[in-house]
């Protein structure tokens, strides 16, 4: 499958109804507890996949180090941050700094990988990013909703994700781990880390809603597509692209979400700095992937690689 595919789908997951699933979650259980109950189903079927399919292999303690590095960095604590960061911010001011995802992976690749962004054009197609990102919102901007500590905790979330990126890029170079192999052992770590962490917190009512649907269906949404099916492909882009490139995926998420909540909710109105937003969103996009003297991302496929 061509890697654009792989990025395709990773924007059109986490930037379609995923935002929606997580309302949906949320309203009946609390943060920390829909987060956990998130990654105990994906990795539980994760591993139910690989055991029937007979491709649950041994692994090394040094692998499983790296594995649950990945669950603290990307399954985890990442999103107990971003959570507690939407709690006293604007959707609109927490789609703005998670678009900086896009220029915490060019920085830490080069200060732990020492890699250079993978393309000339990068810093301009950042930049036309995150000024569409931030003109998309730029009525929620303007209110400046949102309190010192849910600016810290967004920036850290992102950050988080940021540095989850490249561990999954060490794990794939120094452990040699099958790529749906290491997503479930990280996500069983994630869930792991979770749940201890829900124990710390106390008080927590661990029986998932009973009488909401809605809860199980956006639990399930989130943990399948939302997990399974999305860091595969996301975590696919940042072996072949590099992790500077995938995280522009980042930028494209708001556009998505708003496309999705407008043609099922009608809640968002397309003002004029709205649609150049979007339109700046997109050619950054263009930007930073347009064929070259290179070979174009959309004929670049996926190299062989054990699941």
């Amino acid at each position: 499958m061509p890697i654009s595919a792989h990025y395709g789908l990773t924007v059109l997951i986490w930037g379609g109804l995923t935002w929606t699933a997580i309302r949906l979650q949320v309203e009946s259980a609390s943060v920390d507890l829909a987060v956990f109950y998130r990654f105990v189903m994906a990795s539980v079927v994760a591993l139910a996949v690989l055991a029937v399919t007979r491709r649950l292999s041994r692994l090394t303690p040094g692998q499983h180090g790296w594995l649950f590095l990945q669950g603290l960095t990307l399954y985890s604590v990442n999103f107990l941050l971003i959570y507690r960061a939407a709690e006293s911010m604007t959707s609109g001011l927490l789609a703005v700094v998670f678009s900086l995802a896009a220029l915490f992976n060019a920085f830490n690749g080069w200060l732990w990988l020492r890699t250079r962004p993978t393309a000339r054009l990068y810093p301009p197609a950042v930049a036309l990013g995150v000024t569409g990102v931030a003109l998309l919102f730029w009525h929620d901007l303007q209110l400046g909703n949102a309190t010192g500590a849910s600016i810290l905790f967004a920036v850290a979330g992102t950050f988080w994700f940021s540095m989850g990126n490249l561990v999954s890029v060490k794990v794939r170079a120094a452990g040699g781990v099958p790529l749906f192999t290491a997503n479930a052992w990280a996500m069983v770590y994630g869930a792991l880390i979770l749940g201890l962490w829900c124990l710390v917190q106390g008080g927590v009512e661990w029986m998932p809603p009973a009488t909401s649907v809605f809860w199980g269906g956006a639990t399930a949404f989130l943990a399948v597509p939302g997990s399974i099916v999305a860091f595969y492909c996301y975590i696919t882009v940042i072996q072949v692209l590099g992790a500077d490139k995938a995280g522009y995926a980042a930028v494209l998420f708001p556009v998505v979400a708003l496309s999705v909540s407008t043609w099922l909710e009608g809640g968002f109105e397309w003002t004029t700095p709205a649609m150049l937003g979007a339109l700046l969103a997109i050619l950054g996009n263009y930007v930073l992937f347009r064929p070259g003297k290179r070979q174009s991302v959309s004929a670049t496929s996926v190299p062989e690689q054990r699941t």
